[in-house]
């Protein structure tokens, strides 16, 4: 069979493929503890649930408009006003299958062959991939664990060229947790607004900030910023698939355009879930509390344990992810992954595809007994120095 060469260049997500093997490894009986997936292990809230039962009983099982249901897109509005300050409109809302097609539809919706789109690394496996589709190039600004993750201002100035298109902010960060400061925010969106820069803001954790504080990058310029948004993370729900973005009605009106020829709206049920999640105020943010709770633990104590192992972990700030230094069990992050799946049973995620030399993304999206017993596996591995 003949391939497009766009589809050639682009690779498998390396999370998907990792969490594969570790599945696969679990059907052929090995008790796997897997920290591959970035999903959350709660049931969603009741009150979503119900309201997911109400709609089958209402019959909301058609299609919806192409752009969202005007409830759930009221919603949103609501959502941005209420805990960002932002003030939006329903037609400035796109509701996509999952955020992932939100920032697919807009990277297909600007970018021309040649366009540069600056990304912090380690980053989300998906954004080059998508960009390269999108006939666009990446240019990376490397962030470090001495620093939490965070970038330097001058760093993405030197990455910025003539060419740059997007700058991507993700904060909370995929994969490393971090938590960009507000001063830092604010400084990269108004150098891009004085050089007509987009920002893209995958905003999809902002509800699990643990330390410092969600910076909304719309907040400085508005009318140049694409926020990615959706119901997958704080409220557990990332089968529905649901996703939205809010920016300027010229670029969220083209996003819709190219979605009305692609997957057209999404699940009529799943919308109608998340509107009564977004509306239920009270009741979601007691939700998102709890498992925020849940979350701190198991953070601090993977990462001691990881420290104390010699892996070498910054604590993160948000998110649900730790990044390790695994050169004590192989130099290779891709074989020290291998090493940890196929003798401890623990599975990981390498750094290749984050571009994160040596190191792996622990998800700690996990129950806290699966946590230490992860621990305890990989100090037997090491203590047999086994590599």
């Amino acid at each position: 069979m003949q391939l497009s060469e766009r589809i050639k260049r682009v690779k498998g997500s390396s999370t998907v493929a990792f969490n594969t093997k570790a599945k696969e490894l679990a059907r052929t009986g090995v008790n796997v503890v897997a920290m591959t997936a970035g999903e959350p292990d709660f049931q969603p809230p009741e009150h979503v649930l119900e309201a997911a039962r109400q709609g089958i009983e209402s019959g909301l099982t058609k299609y919806t408009p192409g752009e969202g249901t005007v409830e759930l897109r009221e919603a949103v509005c609501a959502k941005f006003e209420r805990e960002n300050g932002l003030s939006y409109k329903p037609d400035q809302i796109i509701v996509s299958t999952g955020g992932k097609q939100v920032l697919y539809n807009a990277f297909m919706a600007i970018l021309n062959p040649g366009d540069e789109v600056v990304l912090m690394a380690p980053y989300w496996v998906s954004y080059p991939a998508q960009v390269e589709l999108a006939g666009g190039k990446t240019v990376t600004v490397a962030t470090h664990p001495k620093d939490g993750f965070v970038p330097e201002l001058d760093a993405i100035r030197e990455a910025v060229t003539a060419k740059t298109k997007v700058i991507v902010l993700n904060s909370p960060s995929n994969p490393t947790g971090a938590v960009y400061p507000p001063g830092l925010v604010k400084d990269i969106v108004e150098m891009a607004a004085e050089r007509d820069i987009w920002i893209f803001a995958d905003d999809l954790y902002e509800h699990l900030v643990y330390e410092g504080e969600f910076t909304p990058a719309a907040r400085y310029a508005q009318d140049k910023t694409l926020i990615i948004h959706g119901a997958s993370k704080a409220y557990a729900l990332t089968g529905w698939r649901i996703g939205y973005g809010a920016g300027p009605r010229d670029l969220i009106k083209a996003m819709n355009r190219l979605q009305s020829h692609s997957t057209s709206g999404a699940n009529s049920l799943a919308q109608h879930a998340v509107t009564v999640a977004l509306n239920e105020v009270e009741k979601t943010r007691a939700f998102i509390e709890l498992t925020k709770k849940a979350y701190v633990e198991r953070r601090d104590t993977l990462v001691v344990g990881l420290n104390k192992l010699g892996l070498t972990a910054p604590t993160p700030q948000g998110a649900f992810y730790v990044m390790a230094d695994l050169t004590a069990i192989h130099k290779d992050e891709t074989e020290a992954a291998l090493v940890l799946l196929e003798k401890a049973h623990v599975g990981v995620v390498p750094g290749t595809d984050f571009d994160a030399p040596g190191q792996a993304r622990f998800s700690y999206a996990t129950s806290l007994e699966n946590i230490e017993e992860a621990l305890e596996r990989i100090g037997a591995l090491l203590d047999s120095n086994v590599s």
